[in-house]
């Protein structure tokens, strides 16, 4: 059992590597670091759900964004199936942003 327990931690290490590879095309900061995901899941055999956000309901990138996590995730090695929702509750704003994202966009 303590095996699985390891594969799946490393595989959730991989999916968040392949998260922070997606940007917001107008903002110079990772999806991650900007606070887009509200969840990261991973079920047996390898299934992997993600719950996230855009920073606004008209985002123009709204189609462009879920469609790149899904497929960043489906190239890693062992990932079964992927599954992205996307939530607007709550909804999103600039403080659910990392201190990293905050200074590099110059909110601090």
């Amino acid at each position: 059992m303590m095996e699985t327990k390891q594969v799946e931690e490393t595989l959730r290490d991989r999916v968040m590597d392949a998260i922070k590879t997606v940007y917001d095309p107008e903002i110079p900061v990772d999806i991650y670091e900007l606070g887009l995901i509200y969840e990261v899941s991973i079920f047996p055999i390898n299934n992997v759900f993600i719950k996230m956000t855009l920073t606004s309901p008209a985002c123009p990138a709204a189609e462009t964004i879920p469609s790149e996590v899904e497929t960043k995730i489906r190239q890693l090695k062992d990932v079964n199936d992927v599954q992205v929702e996307i939530t607007f509750d709550p909804p999103y704003s600039p403080d659910m942003m990392s201190e990293a994202a905050k200074l590099e966009l110059g909110f601090i």
